[in-house]
This record gives C-alpha cells, structure tokens and sequence, in this order.
C-alpha cells in the first residue's frame, strides 16, 4: 500500500448555537484554537498533503488555517449539504494523481484529539484489507451520535444516524467519532454514488460504508479507548467542558514529568507552554501562550503569564506580564506588570506595584518600588528609587531614558526623556531630570527648603491640626533634630 496519506479537515459548518460572530472551530482551547489542536494532530502523521474544507465565514477561517499550515489546499463548500458533499469538494479539489494512498477525514471541532491517536489509526486502516476504517468509542449515553450496526460476524454493515436509527439501533452504544479512513481508490469511486434519501436530505460520508459493503468489501472500526478525544463543542457549554479537560490532561502531563502544581483546580496552563524540571506552580496561576518557565522557578500564587520567558531560579509573584522576559535568579512582583518589551536581567528585581513597557533592565539592577519604567535601558547593577517616573511621552512622540551601570537614583524622581544618567551616578530625592547626567556625578533639581512660621496657626485656625501646633509651640517642642525656624 502506499505510503501517500491525505489528511482532510472538514471546518465549514456555521456553528450557529455558539451564538458568536466568531466561527465554531475558531474558538479557543488551552491558547490555540480548535482547529488549531486538530491541525496539530494532523500535522503529527506527516502527511503529505492537508486538505481544509471551509465555507461559513471562510474569510475568516481560511486565512488562520493558512497560517497554521502555510501549504494547505483550501476547498470552498458553497452550501453545506453534508459531509459526504464536503468530502467530495475537497477530493475534487486535488489534480488526479494526488488521489492515492490513504485518506484520513477528521472534524474540526474535536481539540482533544492527539496525534498519537491517529497514528495509531492509520496504521490499524494500512494493516487491514479494509476500504474504509471508522475510529468509534463506547458512550454510556449515545444519543445524537451515529451508531455502529454491526452484523454477525462482527463486522461493520452501517452507520446510522439519530434520525434515522430505529428503537433498537438507537440502545447501540457503539457510536461514530466522525474520523473515518479510506483508501483513496474506492473513495474515488464510492463520492459520486452517495445519495441524500434520509431525513435531513444531506449527503453523509457515513453511507460510503453501505455501499462498501454492498460492493463486497470490508469495513473495519478501531475503537478509541479515550473516546473524550473525539468530543465535539456546538456550544459555549461544551467549550467549556472540553476546555476544563484539556487543561486537566495538561496539568497532569507537566506533574508526571516532574513539575509540582499545589493547587490544580486554580492553575491554567495552555498546550504550548514550555516547563522545566522542579518548576514550582503556585494557586491562582495562568500560563498562557508560548511561556517557558525553566528550572526551579516559582511562579504565584495569582499570577497571568502570557509569552513570557522565566529563567531558572527565578521568583514571580502576584504578576501580570506579557511579551516579556525575566532573567534566572530574578525576583519579580507582587503587583507587578510587565508590559511587552520587559527584559529583567539575571539577579535583577522589578518590586511592588511596578509597571514596565520596552524596557530593559540589566543583571543585578533593581526597581523595587512604585514605579513605572517605559521606554529605558537600566544598567547593571543599578538601583532605582521608590516612586519613579520615566517620563517618555511627549505628547507626540515615546523617547527612551538610559540609567548607567551601577547609577543610584533617589526616591521620586521623574526622568524626562530623551535622558541619560551616567554609569556610577547618583540623584537627589525628588529631583526632576532633564538634562544628562555625567557619570559619577550628583543631580539634584529641588531648591533650599522654607518654612513659613505659624502657616498652620494661621490658615487652619480651630482645626485640630492648629490646636497641635500651638500647643507644641508653647511647650517648645519642635521636629527632633531640626534647626531653628529662619536658620
């Protein structure tokens, strides 16, 4: 038999009860789409060619497909009349002698499905004398899906659907997955001989196995043991369900390869989250996108990552970030957010209530306090007081703030870029920073501070503020350490 295998991946139902104005299959599940996961699966076989039916919102659809698989052949179903029409638009969207080998047909609205699933289906289809192989499971509750009606000797005579089924055919608790394998010579045959005489008047791909019999041949079922992996979602309620067991089987997978999460009912991890040995997952916590956490870091609790980079060794705690990465051995939160373009160096530190954005702070360089650092280059080692502003927005345009290596810069101050502050200097509390700062050098902007005697006694006068002066000025206390008002 040949090794050629055509993948088809049927995506153009409307998915009207999703309610939404996105597309069913485009919905997402653990960060990548529905279809995406079948896709991935798909991918997995190596197959030399994926066909992708599309015809509700395709111009929504199409495109993503493209971009998930950039060599796949779109067929358009103008009117969706059926799998077996859908099926019969995609083979005939292939010249002549790409229709050979082996034909696998999946839905795109099963996220569970594993690739190694449908290895392992392939192969049983190649190993068999069967023209057609359908993937079934054994449901307690088998309403709404196609039975398997099997004859005596236990081989497959028919798939019924709901509607069509009779009482008896109805308790069979055998049912259709949807994925179906063929060899691609009878499927050439068998596509222009379906008919639509059943209660929807469409054309099920399922009839192909009647006629395969009724030919002679035989039809083979494997049966999926984890039958979950061919669920579909028509609604927001099946999402969900499907969503909370991908994230189940996720978290599972990273526990058996050596990761502890403490709290699984609180942690969301997406499928193509990266995470190293003795990583630590704290409660409340969601991994998203493409993070990569790597060795011993501890992340949470009540922390959202989403394609964020966390070296070894590192801690982030109560944290937003996105687009960003924190260097190993670095300290991160609580209360942090790190905004696309964070790079936090190793041994670095971004503290409490702290806001980053295209920012890039050096090995060992700290920002612990009430801050918010955009547009800036930190050096390494420096360290940045309590309740900085990076000041690079002009009203028209964003500039860029250059801290030096081992710069200390006081509390409040506010740095009005375009600015440089050289390496080994410092700044005075609550200065406003305009101008570049000299290496080694001190900036300070405030004036001489003044008192106005009495103000309080004055413009406060019956408050208790007023009655507290007063009475300190008449014992003749005064702050500990002061000089004397005028000196």
């Amino acid at each position: 038999m040949s090794d050629d295998l055509t993948v088809i991946v049927l995506a153009a139902g409307g998915g009207t009860r999703m309610k939404s104005k996105t597309m069913k299959v485009l919905h997402p599940i653990a960060g990548r789409s529905m279809i995406g996961h079948v896709l991935h699966a798909a991918t997995s076989l190596s197959p030399t060619r994926i066909v992708a039916v599309v015809g509700n919102q395709r111009e929504q659809v199409g495109p993503h497909i493209e971009a998930l698989v950039p060599d796949v052949v779109l067929a358009v179903q103008e009117s969706q009349n059926g799998t077996g029409h859908a099926v019969r638009i995609a083979w005939e969207s292939l010249p002549p002698e790409a229709r050979t080998g082996t034909v696998v047909v999946a839905s795109g609205d099963t996220p569970l499905l594993r690739g190694e699933s449908l290895q392992a289906f392939v192969e049983f289809h190649r190993s068999s004398r069967d023209v057609v192989s359908i993937l079934t499971g054994i449901v307690a509750r088998p309403h709404g899906y196609g039975r398997i009606v099997r004859g005596a000797d236990g081989g497959v005579e028919a798939i019924v659907e709901q509607k069509d089924a009779t009482e008896e055919q109805a308790r069979i608790a055998e049912i259709n997955s949807g994925i179906l394998a063929f060899d691609a010579a009878f499927l050439d045959t068998v596509l222009p001989r379906l008919g639509n005489q059943n209660a929807n008047g469409e054309y099920y791909l399922t009839d192909t196995v009647g006629l395969a019999r009724a030919d002679g041949s035989t039809v083979g079922a494997f049966t999926l043991e984890d039958v979950m992996e061919t669920e579909g979602a028509n609604d927001r309620a099946q999402l969900a369900v499907l969503a909370a067991e991908m994230n189940r089987r996720i978290l599972d997978r990273w526990m058996r390869d050596g990761v502890t999460i403490i709290d699984p009912s609180s942690t969301w991890i997406d499928a193509d989250v990266q995470l190293a040995q003795d990583v630590t997952v704290l409660p409340g916590v969601q991994l998203l996108g493409a993070t990569v956490v790597g060795e011993d870091a501890v992340v949470g609790p009540d922390s959202t990552l989403k394609d964020v980079e966390v070296g070894a060794g590192a801690k982030v705690v109560r944290t937003h970030g996105e687009l960003a990465v924190i260097g190993a051995g670095a300290t991160v939160g609580p209360f942090s957010y790190l905004r696309p373009g964070t790079e936090l160096g190793a041994d670095g530190k971004i503290g409490a209530f702290v806001e980053t954005k295209n920012a890039r702070i050096g090995d060992g360089a700290k920002v612990p306090h009430l801050s918010y650092v955009g547009d800036a280059e930190i050096g390494e080692g420096a360290n940045i007081g309590a309740g900085t502003i990076f000041a690079n927005y002009d009203g028209v345009n964003k500039h860029r703030t250059v801290i030096g290596a081992h710069a200390k810069t006081a509390s409040n101050n506010t740095f009005v870029a375009p600015v440089t502050v050289g390496d080994g200097a410092a700044t005075g509390a609550g200065s406003v920073i305009r101008r570049d700062v000299p290496p080694g050098a001190l900036a300070v902007s405030s004036g001489p501070q003044r008192h106005f005697d009495e103000w309080v006694q004055k413009r406060r006068a019956g408050t208790a503020q007023a009655k507290a002066a007063a009475d300190a000025a008449g014992s003749g206390a005064g702050p500990a350490g002061a000089a004397p008002s005028g000196e």
